[in-house]
């Protein structure tokens, strides 16, 4: 159930809407194609994230309705539009759902205002609507206000159980639970006292291992005895060891792991949790990236392929059916990167999803034994796709000669020279960037600017080295890897020297941040969006239940607990080196961010205003950690793309819905009128 957790009201626009507005050379963006909408890049899709239920009778899919993402279903041989309502959100867009194992219920989450602390759902799509209402009543399974629902398992031969764990009692630390889906029956199973961050069940759903995170931040494996924790096997604080799922036979589990001296990549292997022995199943073929995903078939639980995400998706194929379909639909679907979404349990029908830097989403219903393929939906299917620009794989040297990876976008239509542009920085900082359709990238070479996105050092996906490399060395040269970016694209004559600007979100903020405070003379504009500008603060106000984290954050980022790391990092947040910024900077948070608190974004607007330095900051308060209200999203995106056109002279859509203008005047502050409350103590 990874990636459980995943934004077109077309409202009519001003008469000015579409009014591209420029403040350079008109004859160097007249080959643009036209200026796209931004409701059509950032509004609500007519029709996302499908899901086929497992006895492929039915399909599931969020549309908006009364201008809010919910959940509908229809059968597979229905047209769209008798689909039924199965969820009637008014605030906040459904941000993840899923089929119970017996196709009987839909089971979704949701929070309170981006606070993080989900609960979990039920709806029976067989059911009828109860009188005066538009779609059949859902049961609050967990029921618990301030407390963060994970979810474990979901066992194929217990249907109507869910594992799940609950931190009511300790909020840095979930207690084990069996939840019954019928009647909301909860069963405590395990207290966790001993630092428990994971629970394995094998294939009949038995529990069978724990992933402890020590004190020191290693991880342990733990095999699950009747009346004791056996520790069976461990990593260090820089090493990845985590369990995939148990094997067919039920006797050893996939475990992917980079531990010892001489594993720099991550590999697959198979875990004995009896002796602990390991066996090698697979690494890249091509000794460049780490192991990415493992897909195994629903019908026979057997391992069918591999993926590795390199500059684009590799895919390596342990069954020969699975392999021949496959090429089958890359030749039909002319270069895209094909995955399958979901599957019915007897696997003769997937659903697959295909997409690309131009492509935000085709879905297709695929049948295996018939070899058909059936056009579902577009995702944003009024996007023009002509007007899209190529993302493109580059890669460049940084101030100490460390090859970085990136993804370069120019503009569609002109000449790629001398233009404005955008350094884009990824989050986390422990994720990665990747090919494919990106809004924000789209977004912006559609406005005229060239796009950079980089895999600093630090980045995930690279092996070990890579990783590692970027331990304390936030805004040192993990920020190099950035800054060489810009330097890349003026070596090469794409950038304008004098109109680069800079643009992230969470760590990708800090970056912007850290680029304006460390390297003032280098970015003409910087927008941050919900990043940190004190790292002190930031490690003090962490969420209780990263506690699992805590170490790893503290040998990567610097320890506040010891001089030396309290030193590195106050030298190193951008608030430290406030005085020096001399960009135009905007920044935009959500006011309920538990990873990013609004006060590490008012404090260095606090710190601007006070020297006299302007700042524009943007606070929306039924947000988190991102913006999920697709009105949040079009207002924050409106403020910068104008803030980018008047300083980078790129083209700009002037005004847009009324209710967007109006948005954006709600969550405009005053920097005059931010005052800091309690923060965390330096």
């Amino acid at each position: 159930m990874k990636n459980l957790f995943r934004i077109l009201t077309c409202i009519a626009l001003a008469a000015t809407s579409l009014r591209a507005q420029t403040n350079g050379n008109k004859a160097a963006t007249s080959g643009l194609p036209p200026l796209i909408d931004r409701e059509l890049i950032f509004g609500n899709p007519e029709i996302v994230n499908p899901e086929l239920s497992p006895d492929g009778r039915f399909l599931a899919f969020e549309k908006p309705w009364k201008n809010t993402r919910n959940i509908f279903v229809k059968g597979v041989d229905e047209p769209f539009s008798a689909a039924r309502l199965l969820t009637t959100e008014t605030k906040r867009p459904i941000p993840g759902y899923f089929w119970t194992r017996n196709s009987k219920y839909i089971l979704y989450v949701k929070d309170n205002d981006g606070d993080e602390n989900f609960n979990i759902y039920a709806v029976d799509p067989a059911a009828k609507p109860q009188a005066g209402t538009e779609a059949p009543p859902s049961r609050d399974l967990t029921g618990l206000k301030g407390v963060r629902v994970a979810l474990y398992n979901v066992p194929k031969h217990k249907p109507d159980v869910v594992y799940i764990g609950l931190n009511d009692r300790d909020k840095a630390w979930h207690d084990l639970y069996e939840l019954k889906l019928s009647t909301g029956e909860k069963t405590l199973l395990r207290k966790n006292t001993e630092r428990i961050s994971a629970w394995t069940f094998d294939l009949p759903g038995n529990l069978r291992l724990a992933s402890r995170s020590a004190e020191n931040g290693d991880t342990e494996i733990l095999r699950v005895d009747a009346d004791k924790f056996t520790k069976i096997y461990f990593c260090n604080v820089f090493e990845q060891c985590d369990i995939l799922r148990f094997a067919k036979d039920g006797k050893r589990a996939y475990l992917v792991t980079n531990k010892g001296e001489d594993l720099d990549l991550t590999a697959l292997e198979l875990f004995d949790p009896e002796t602990g022995k390991t066996e090698m199943v697979e690494s890249d073929p091509l000794k460049r990236v780490d192991f990415g995903t493992a897909v195994f078939s629903e019908a026979t639980d057997e391992l069918t392929n591999t993926n590795y995400e390199d500059d684009r998706v590799r895919r390596y194929f342990r069954d020969e059916q699975d392999e021949a379909d496959f090429k089958w639909l890359e030749a039909k679907l002319g270069g895209k990167d094909v995955r399958r979404a979901s599957v019915t349990d007897d696997e003769h029908t997937w659903l697959i999803v295909a997409n690309s830097d131009t492509e935000p989403a085709e879905t297709y219903l695929f049948d295996r034994k018939k070899r058909s393929l059936a056009l579902q939906f577009r995702v944003r299917e009024k996007l023009p796709r002509e007007s899209l620009a190529e993302m493109k794989p580059v890669s460049y040297k940084s101030s100490d000669g460390l090859v970085i990876p990136a993804y370069l976008t120019v503009p569609k239509g002109i000449p790629a020279r001398n233009l404005p542009a955008i350094i884009f920085p990824h989050g986390g900082p422990w994720g990665r960037d990747v090919w494919g359709y990106n809004a924000y990238t789209q977004f912006f070479a559609n406005r005229g600017y060239a796009v950079l996105s980089m895999n600093f050092r630090g980045s995930a996906g690279y092996g070990k080295k890579f990783i590692d490399a970027g331990n304390d060395e936030w805004g040192r040269k993990m920020q190099d890897d950035v800054t060489w970016g810009a330097k890349y694209l003026i070596a090469e004559g794409i950038a304008d020297p004098k109109r680069v600007g800079i643009f992230g979100g969470s760590y990708g903020g800090y970056a912007t941040l850290a680029g304006v405070a460390f390297t003032p003379d280098v970015y003409a504009a910087a927008v941050d969006l919900f990043g940190p500008s004190n790292l002190i603060t930031l490690l003090n106000s962490i969420p209780p239940y990263w506690e699992a984290g805590r170490q790893m954050f503290y040998k990567r980022m610097g320890d506040p607990t010891t001089p030396e790391g309290k030193a590195l990092l106050v030298e190193r947040s951008p608030l430290t080196s406030a005085a020096k910024i001399k960009t135009p900077l905007m920044i935009a948070q959500g006011a309920n961010d538990p990873r990013v608190n609004h006060a590490e974004s008012e404090q260095i607007v606090v710190a601007l205003r006070d020297r006299g330095f302007p700042v524009e900051y943007l606070l929306i308060p039924d947000e988190g950690h991102g913006f999920a209200r697709p009105i949040n999203n079009m207002a924050s995106s409106m403020a910068t793309e104008k803030f980018f056109a008047k300083y980078l002279g790129g083209r700009y859509q002037e005004g847009g819905s009324a209710e967007v203008v109006a948005r954006l005047k709600e969550v405009t502050v005053d920097p005059k009128t931010v005052a800091l409350g309690k923060v965390a103590p330096n």
